[in-house]
């Protein structure tokens, strides 16, 4: 990101699992206006952040390391510690299911990096997630890739880091606890408190997306009433995350299996909210799911 009125840089450090999507977010952030280098020993970041303060004009950065960098990585918290010395930086860690990141591998037919050391991707991607425990607990934001295309991580990026000053841009998701929290989410609403349409027979079948079921779940003067409530909170907060220069918020919305209540509360939610001018995307990660007894 661009240098401010002090000469202070603000740089971008992309990290995180192999396969997680490290690739799809440079070249977001390139097709935004990006200075994006890859895989730069973290001891050379501190003499890159100088070269960056000497030159002339401005320029928007972003570094990729990971576990590429082989004994190069191992620096990277003291890199890192020393960078935040000449520049604002933020870290984002990508993390991804193991078996997707398995999955992935199978159908790119590419060796993992530590794939000299392991016996198999499953130990290599046990291993990695353990060299990169460290860089994950200092992360600024954590974007869980288990359940996007490329494409959509990429305009996640865009939306995020591509917005003027001052603009906020939301996402919203619906999901299932049952799959576990979604890791990079700022606020997280809870309806598990409504009628579930999954032991109506003839919604069961159906999703929170469905008129039948949103018009079940949204008729209740309970869930009327919390959907009121989360739109006044969330508006109430962005101001304050603005002014923290926060530029992308996460909203998530939980039930039991991800599919019902949540679906519909979302949409209704972003709905309200796009109506208010937000710009926004939507994001069902477990509607797909199997279909287990909530």
């Amino acid at each position: 990101m661009a240098a401010d009125n002090q000469g202070r840089l603000k740089v971008l450090v992309i990290t995180g699992m192999s396969g997680a999507g490290k690739t799809s977010v440079a070249s977001a952030l390139e097709d935004i206006g990006y200075f994006c280098v890859d895989n730069l020993p973290p001891a050379l970041f501190v003499k890159f952040a100088e070269s960056l303060l000497l030159s002339q004009g401005n320029r928007r950065t972003a570094l990729v390391a990971d576990v590429r960098g082989g004994e190069f990585f191992a620096d990277l918290l003291d890199s890192l510690a020393e960078l935040r010395k000449l520049a604002d930086v933020q870290v984002i860690f990508l993390e991804t299911e193991d078996a997707v990141l398995v999955r992935r591998y199978k159908e790119t037919r590419r060796k993992h990096p530590l794939a000299a050391e392991c016996g198999g991707v499953a130990d290599c991607i046990k291993r990695e997630r353990q060299r990169l425990a460290p860089i994950k607990k200092i992360a600024d934001v954590i974007i869980d890739t288990s359940g996007m295309s490329a494409r959509r991580l990429s305009q996640e990026i865009v939306d995020s880091y591509g917005s003027s000053e001052g603009e906020m841009s939301l996402t919203i998701i619906s999901f299932g606890y049952k799959y576990g929290l979604p890791l990079d989410a700022d606020l997280v609403f809870d309806v598990r408190f409504l009628p579930n349409p999954f032991y109506v027979p003839e919604l069961s079948n159906h999703t929170g997306a469905d008129k039948a079921v949103s018009d079940f779940v949204l008729r209740n003067e309970v869930a009327k009433e919390a959907l009121d409530k989360f739109f006044s909170l969330v508006e109430f907060l962005l101001p304050y995350y603005i002014k923290e220069s926060k530029r992308h918020l996460t909203v998530a919305i939980g039930c039991t299996g991800g599919r019902h209540r949540s679906v519909a509360i979302a949409h209704a939610l972003a709905a309200k909210l796009e109506k208010s001018g937000y710009r926004l995307s939507m994001i069902d990660r477990d509607i797909r799911k199997a279909d287990i007894e909530e």
